[in-house]
């Protein structure tokens, strides 16, 4: 106490009252400034953690970068969603704002802002699929980026996926759509301001094809009021697939390798519910398929090229997926195979035959039924009668068809027969209506068809659980002989006619050469089938 008291004396006498004053004010400011440059130093320590995260895709994706925010508090695994070959399946639950989905075009989703789409992405169910495109979902967990209730939204990154064949863009929440200006937009989310030009026809590389497809626009990270930024005028609750019918759209055998196995690819994980965009629009080819986008979609195909208004979706994918292969569904790369394919194919036009017969020695009265492709044009049979003839005496019941645009009557003949037989062309393509085990021939022309027929069509059929076997005619089987003499160029030596590009290979070998099969020969062929269909 005493030496308090000494203290206070020598205090008061060093120091004025006024002077003790201004000193304590001047220690007062200087805790205040050393508190505060410790708050400066260390905020980056005390604040919330940043994690950055970078994603390689292959395939010609970019790099993928994210930020995400982790408060004290969140919860990391349920705020950020990272999903590799994954597709994600929204499924609304009762806080969710969007409307049940009907199949009229009244409003499906609302807009509070710019940013909170009136839907929960938080229950996305994810699906493990190994061929579709990554899907990369973030909850930003800082309170600036709060929905309504207190639940962070999702940054969704659109993606552009570049394969061998194909390339198209999945992009999801506020997607606009101008026909008119051949533009999809992505606005509002929080996504870097990127632009794409891609044509929507799975048949990536070939000029030719893509020569005939109308170019659109992807752009992302733009908002409202940027210039060429428009209002919707219809919203849709389902998402949207757009896809071209120019390329080579009306050949059969592109209809199905580049258009009907790509959409069935890009749109069957949204078990109808979803509505198709198509761009180049070709009426005859939609009557033709009519039967087979009513059971992909519940809804009539929309000609967006000639659309005045905007359009709206939650999820929007331009072009489509396919394999690098023709007439094939990777099942490891993909969560469908061409047996499902096949099988929705039965289900779509109630085809009755499955599988098909099965021949035994002792049940003689079963007669194994023979297709024969006929053509009219070009590589046609010009002995259609005596091949049919021959066959019976097999023991095959034959039917001569030519295939047409009534797909439903062509797949029920098709898919009644055990075997089929015709000249490499696109008609071969409806082998994918026959049943499980059925035998597919195929008859190669002269002038070198052997890559043709083994990417077209060998090869395919194994994936449809189909059985091959291949003839190739002679020189003597061929038309051209009475067209050109034995030693022209085209007879002896079809490469240096290929060499002169495809119109030129074109014009002579498929366009002016028709068949004449050697009968005795060819009858080998169909004993074989016969062996097999008793396997």
């Amino acid at each position: 106490m005493g030496e308090k008291i000494l203290y206070d004396t020598i205090f008061a006498r060093s120091f004025s009252r006024y002077d003790q004053k201004k000193l304590g004010y001047g220690a007062f400011l200087a805790c205040f400034l050393i508190a505060l440059s410790f708050s400066t130093v260390f905020k980056p320590y005390l604040g919330p953690l940043t994690v950055n995260k970078r994603l390689s895709i292959n395939d010609g994706l970019k790099m993928v970068r994210a930020n995400d925010t982790i408060s004290s508090n969140a919860t990391f695994f349920s705020n950020v969603v990272i999903s590799f070959n994954a597709t994600v399946e929204m499924v609304s639950d009762g806080s969710s704002n969007m409307s049940s989905t009907s199949r009229n075009d009244t409003i499906g989703f609302s807009t509070s802002s710019s940013k909170t789409l009136g839907f929960n992405y938080t229950n996305g169910v994810i699906r493990n699929d190994t061929r579709l495109m990554p899907v990369l979902e973030i909850n930003n967990g800082s309170s600036s980026q709060q929905g309504q209730g207190g639940v962070p939204e999702k940054i969704i990154e659109p993606i552009c996926n570049i394969e061998g064949r194909t390339e198209f863009c999945e992009m999801n929440g506020d997607i606009r759509i101008n026909g008119k200006s051949s533009t999809v937009l992505q606005v509002g989310m929080m996504t870097e301001n990127s632009s794409w030009i891609i044509g929507p026809y799975a048949r990536k590389g070939d000029r030719e094809a893509l020569s005939h497809v109308t170019k659109w626009r992807v752009k992302t990270g733009v908002k409202d009021g940027d210039n060429g930024v428009h209002q919707c005028n219809r919203y849709h609750g389902v998402p949207a697939v757009v896809f071209s019918l120019g390329g080579y759209a009306g050949n059969n055998f592109h209809d199905y390798t580049d258009i009907i196995i790509p959409l069935y690819l890009t749109s069957r994980q949204f078990n109808g519910e979803v509505k198709f965009l198509i761009t180049n629009k070709n009426p005859w080819w939609i009557n033709k398929f009519k039967t087979i986008l009513r059971n992909l979609s519940h809804y009539d195909p929309i000609d967006i090229d000639n659309e005045q208004q905007v359009h709206c979706f939650p999820t929007v994918i331009i072009g489509l997926k396919r394999d690098p292969k023709e007439l094939t569904i990777d099942p490891s790369r993909s969560p469908h195979s061409m047996k499902e394919f096949r099988q929705f194919l039965r289900t779509t036009y109630s085809l009755k035959k499955t599988t098909t017969v099965k021949l035994t020695n002792n049940n003689r009265r079963k007669r194994p039924r023979l297709l024969i492709l006929s053509r009219k044009k070009t590589r046609a049979f010009t002995n259609t009668k005596a091949i049919a003839t021959m066959a019976r005496t097999l023991g095959y019941k034959v039917i001569i068809a030519e295939t047409d645009s009534n797909v439903a009557k062509v797949a029920e003949t098709i898919n009644a027969c055990d075997v089929m037989m015709g000249v490499h062309g696109a008609g071969l393509t409806n082998m994918v209506f026959l049943p499980n085990n059925a035998i597919l021939i195929q008859i190669l022309p002269i002038g070198g068809f052997e890559w043709l027929a083994r990417t077209d069509f060998e090869e395919p059929s194994k994936d449809m659980n189909l059985r091959y076997l291949e003839y190739k005619i002679k020189t003597e089987e061929s038309t051209l002989i009475q067209q050109y003499p034995p030693h022209h160029e085209v007879i002896r030596n079809p490469g240096a006619i290929a060499k002169q590009g495809w119109n030129a290979f074109k014009a002579v070998y498929l366009q002016q050469q028709n068949v004449k099969l050697d009968i005795h020969r060819f009858r080998l062929i169909l004993s074989r089938a016969i062996e097999l269909l008793h396997e």
